[in-house]
């Protein structure tokens, strides 16, 4: 199974995110560094504010909820306008490595830190929403299916870093061993969550958001620069 995070890895990003989350944290009178957003890439969007507002008043701060859904609120909207309206587009390469996998049997699953409201308009923009049922998934290969399964964070109690995304899909696609799973994701959380899931294969992408440097310091097994590098990891390990 191959499990790949959306944007970033096979979902083009051009700082979409981040600048969806500068637009909130003006508007929402928060002051938090770039380094600081970076560094919470991945995560879930609501545990980006919730983190970004405790270290700002306090957990216990009688504000504290409403400041958090305030700026969450205005970040949603931000964001799923800029997706309805912009639409997305894969990396060059992706969809090679789609069908190879597909024509390996190897299962492809899509994590991702979005909630899944805008993980669903992503999907559909690119098409790849095709003969998902309503628990995301298709595990029949009918020739049009991009995917097998879709995990958004909000399917899950904890998403990155924690690995529970990763374990919802091995679930729903009937892996039993971590072994068999491949991941492949281009921010520190992505190689955080593979590790505590003990995949076989932990992957970071460096045409993402993160540079080398940002990642060396998280465990991993190999770097890769343009999606297409992704088969040839496969073949070498896929045995």
């Amino acid at each position: 199974m191959a499990i790949f995070d959306m944007a970033g890895t096979t979902v083009q990003d051009h700082r979409e995110v981040e600048k969806c989350f500068y637009e909130a944290i003006k508007a929402t009178n928060l002051d938090v560094s770039s380094e600081k957003i970076n560094s919470m890439m991945g995560w879930s969007k609501i545990l980006v504010f919730e983190t970004i507002w405790k270290e700002e008043l306090g957990e216990n701060h009688p504000a504290y909820k409403s400041k958090v859904q305030e700026s969450y609120d205005y970040f949603c909207h931000t964001l799923e306008s800029h997706y309805e309206t912009v639409g997305a587009k894969p990396y060059d390469g992706i969809l090679e490595v789609f069908e190879y996998c597909r024509a390996a049997n190897i299962k492809i699953a899509l994590t991702t830190g979005f909630y899944r409201k805008v993980t669903d308009i992503i999907l559909a923009k690119l098409g790849w929403n095709t003969d998902l049922n309503s628990d995301y998934l298709c595990l029949e290969n009918t020739g049009k299916n991009f995917i097998n399964c879709s995990i958004a964070s909000s399917d899950v109690k904890n998403g990155r870093p924690a690995p529970e995304m990763i374990q919802l899909a091995m679930a729903k696609c009937n892996i039993t061993d971590s072994k068999q799973v491949f991941n492949i994701g281009d921010t520190p959380s992505d190689l955080q969550s593979a590790e505590s899931a003990r995949v076989l294969l932990s992957v970071g992408s460096l045409y993402g958001t993160h540079t080398e440097n940002e990642l060396k310091d998280y465990k991993h097994d190999k770097f890769i620069t343009k999606p297409i590098d992704i088969i040839e990891l496969i073949k070498t390990h896929n045995n």
